[in-house]
């Protein structure tokens, strides 16, 4: 009992009995700035008026093939303004064991991600980035709320820097509804 009750919880079936909230101010994606792989700031306000989609990655999951599809989407749309940006987490089963250096290699030697990435931060649990509490909370995200469930879990940011969709690790890049839902979002006027 004991065992699966750890396997649970390391799945992510299980609550961790912590209750997050998103930080106190932060009323969108914008108001974050986050360390990019190389350690430098980057604010998220530098992509207003795009499309984002925000991935929280793994370089030893099932789900890793992921990074080729994902930058074949960066690359289908990137010209019209879409971003795929990757978060490395370490969350689930310790599928990220690297320095970000490693994960930076990783993903350019063997996917030629050439997508902003990012520091590795945690996704769920008592050390939740404020990022993804703002993602996950139901006070600021009523629509897509919950928390993430494993690798590979996909938060689309419209151009007006609203949550539009959320797409679980089993829906690939190249999936039609996730392709539909960006066509729709860089169809749509970005926020004065």
């Amino acid at each position: 009992m004991i065992r699966w009750l750890a396997i649970g919880l390391a799945m992510g079936w299980l609550g961790t009995g912590v209750c997050v909230r998103a930080e106190e101010g932060k009323t969108m994606i914008y108001d974050f700035t986050m360390k990019d792989i190389d350690g430098k700031d980057v604010s998220l306000s530098d992509f207003k008026g795009k499309v984002l989609l925000l991935v929280n990655v793994a370089s030893k999951c099932g789900f890793t093939g992921q990074y080729a599809g994902l930058e074949a989407l960066y690359k289908a749309y990137a010209a019209r303004g879409f971003v795929v940006l990757g978060f490395p987490a370490n969350d689930f089963l310790w599928q990220e064991p690297g320095t970000e250096a490693e994960i930076k290699s990783f993903c350019t030697l063997n996917y030629g991600v050439t997508f902003p990435m990012f520091a590795k931060i945690s996704v769920k649990g008592k050390d939740i980035h404020p990022l993804y509490a703002f993602l996950t909370a139901k006070e600021t995200n009523p629509n897509f709320d919950g928390a993430i469930s494993w690798n590979f879990n996909k938060f689309l940011i419209g151009r007006d820097g609203a949550i539009a969709g959320r797409f679980g690790s089993r829906t690939k890049p190249d999936d039609k509804d996730l392709v539909a839902a960006v066509e729709k979002a860089l169809e749509a006027p970005a926020a004065e």
